[in-house]
């Protein structure tokens, strides 16, 4: 039977993957600790017993802030079987937004993963009136153990087992399971409250578009507070999938090569970086061997599409993939069968990169409002894979396109709607049941989904024309000297670009040209530099119209990112913060008006 509450998952592992070693695993001081399956069940249920035990009632709010560790996922289940809601927070935003939402949800019991956080969120605890008890992951100087939970778990297991059970038999499908705060790009964070059903039924339909089984293995990095590395994280614990946890991003690329996974999820940033990489180990080669690396990265940007491509190409691409291809895939493990991308627009281009190397990336669609899938690519069936494209909707959801291009949706997993916000719930879900994606969309063949922008990023310029910031933002980030762009314009007779470059290009690109420099500001003021970004503008301005050309533009020596606050939790841009950040700039772009 296929679960209908979130906690039916641990049937699975009862029966189906019983004895299984590597249900989870995270590493420690360069060891990898595995969670069994009897390991995860036994865990959970305690876990659930030791909650009710300190005197928690069906509906109250439990909040995580942790990183990826399977730690998330015991407390996860644990906290739904017990019929409470889990309110997990990422540990990124900033300790003010995570005193709200603490506030807003009024908040029973905390858990916090490490020492570093714990100092972040301790300041604030003393506001949190709502707040019973905090434990930690990890062993943090006077503070409560977890563990400390699953043995009071343990000891009030008989008095508290014909409790939980009758709580399990009473939940129902409908019940709210989880309120995940939206990161806030502007103003305070929405609580989106998804039920059992809400995320069960979009895992279900998902999961074919994943095949990936048993005893197969999967490496997460991204956050697991963020609805869409969660919900796929349960259909891994659905298809029986070892899941590998990365904390340390910074050593990702050694964990992927140890573990050897078939399946990661990602967002594009990561994979720019990736190819970026590849990009680099070639420009550190010589004579005939760098000759015939870039003619292997020539060859893949021609890729075409799966069985689209044709006898001759077919050959230059086996042979690029015997001298070049196959050391890619060995630095992603060498097992690499599916990479699903999502929470912004892919480059098209890397996609094609990525397939002619025989690392096939599928993009998806969705929001935290949707549970989140409401497109994605499918391996099954070449026919249903369209670079460029979101993919075929999912076959529960309906999907419509609004007279001023908006994308509607209507489904089992939209959302409950907005916690303590009835005004703004009705604002996106209409009466009728179409929930407003916000994005600006087109179904093609009456099959694939292409998102072209965000509906409120789209502005005017002075003359009234349109300008879509984001595409011409992605095309920007083609660049191997851009690591983030702001197209700017609203009201303004031009449109223009605020550049984050990539400091480590710009740094190797001076030191070749004997450019010297003291500091980044020093080199984003240069001359020579300038000069050398402004033929990338150029490059991509040949492929825009007029309107959406950019006519100035600025570089900033700052790397953005969620820790400073110019990026989202999930690397989107922070539109608000921005501006007021560089607000001294964008005075200075539009200070003589053309």
């Amino acid at each position: 039977m296929e679960p209908t509450r979130l906690f039916d998952i641990l049937e699975l592992y009862r029966n189906d993957y019983a004895g299984k070693e590597d249900a989870f695993a995270k590493n420690v001081d360069g060891k990898w600790i595995k969670y069994s399956s009897e390991d995860y069940v036994d865990l959970c249920t305690n876990v659930s017993y030791g909650l009710l035990e300190l005197g928690l009632e069906k509906g109250d709010r439990v909040t995580t802030i942790s990183q990826n560790r399977p730690e998330w996922n015991i407390m996860d289940m644990g906290i739904a079987q017990a019929g409470l809601i889990h309110v997990p927070i990422y540990p990124t935003i900033s300790t003010a937004e995570q005193e709200y939402i603490l506030n807003h949800c009024e908040a029973k019991v905390l858990f916090v993963s490490d020492q570093m956080l714990m100092k972040k969120i301790k300041p604030v605890l003393d506001k949190i009136h709502s707040l019973k008890e905090v434990y930690t992951y990890n062993e943090v100087g006077e503070e409560k153990h977890w563990m400390e939970l699953v043995d009071l778990g343990k000891s009030a297991a008989e008095k508290q087992k014909p409790a939980l059970q009758a709580i399990m038999d009473a939940t129902r499908p409908e019940d709210l399971l989880t309120i995940i705060y939206t990161s806030g790009t502007t103003g305070n964070p929405k609580g989106v409250m998804l039920s059992h059903h809400n995320l069960l039924s979009n895992t279900l339909m998902s999961k074919p578009r994943l095949p990936i089984f048993h005893p197969e293995r999967a490496i997460s990095f991204l956050p697991l507070c963020h609805v869409y590395e969660r919900m796929v994280n349960y259909i891994y614990q659905i298809n029986g999938i070892g899941i590998y946890y990365v904390e340390n991003l910074a050593k990702i690329g050694d964990y992927i090569r140890e573990i050897k996974p078939q399946i990661f999820n990602t967002v594009p940033r990561l994979l720019e970086k990736v190819y970026d990489n590849f990009i680099k180990k070639g420009k550190d080669l010589t004579g005939i061997k760098k000759i015939i690396y870039f003619w292997a990265v020539k060859i893949a940007h021609q890729y075409k599409y799966p069985g689209k491509n044709n006898w001759w190409y077919e050959r230059k691409q086996s042979l690029a993939d015997k001298l070049i291809y196959k050391h890619w895939r060995a630095g992603l493990g060498g097992n690499i069968k599916i990479i699903v991308s999502g929470g912004s627009a892919l480059q098209e281009r890397l996609i094609r990169i990525f397939w002619a190397a025989g690392l096939p990336v599928y993009e998806g669609y969705g929001l935290t409002e949707t549970s989140p899938v409401i497109a994605v690519n499918d391996p099954r069936d070449h026919k249903r894979v369209r670079f460029g494209s979101v993919g075929p909707i999912l076959e529960n959801l309906e999907v419509k396109i609004a007279g001023d291009g908006e994308i509607l949706c209507k489904g089992p997993s939209v959302m409950m709607g907005y916690y303590k916000d009835e005004e703004q719930t009705r604002e996106t879900i209409s009466s009728d049941g179409w929930l407003h994606t916000g994005d600006i969309g087109i179904l093609e063949d009456g099959l694939f989904l292409t998102i072209t922008d965000r509906k409120k990023e789209i502005f005017k310029n002075s003359a009234g024309k349109y300008i879509a910031p984001q595409v011409i933002e992605n095309k920007l980030k083609e660049s191997s000297l851009i690591e983030q762009a702001m197209v700017v314009g609203e009201n303004e007779k031009f449109a223009s670009a605020i550049i984050s470059p990539n400091l480590d290009y710009l740094h190797f690109w001076a030191t070749k040209h004997k450019i010297h420099f003291m500091e980044n500001k020093d080199l984003v003021r240069n001359k020579e530099i300038v000069a050398r970004m402004q033929k990338e503008v150029n490059r991509v301005n040949k492929r825009l119209g007029q309107v959406e050309q950019i006519k100035r533009f600025r570089m900033v020596c700052d790397s953005w990112s969620p820790e400073t606050g110019e990026l989202s939790p999930t690397l989107k841009l922070k539109r608000k913060e921005i501006y007021a950040k560089y607000n001294h700039i964008l005075k200075q772009i539009y200070l003589v008006k053309e």
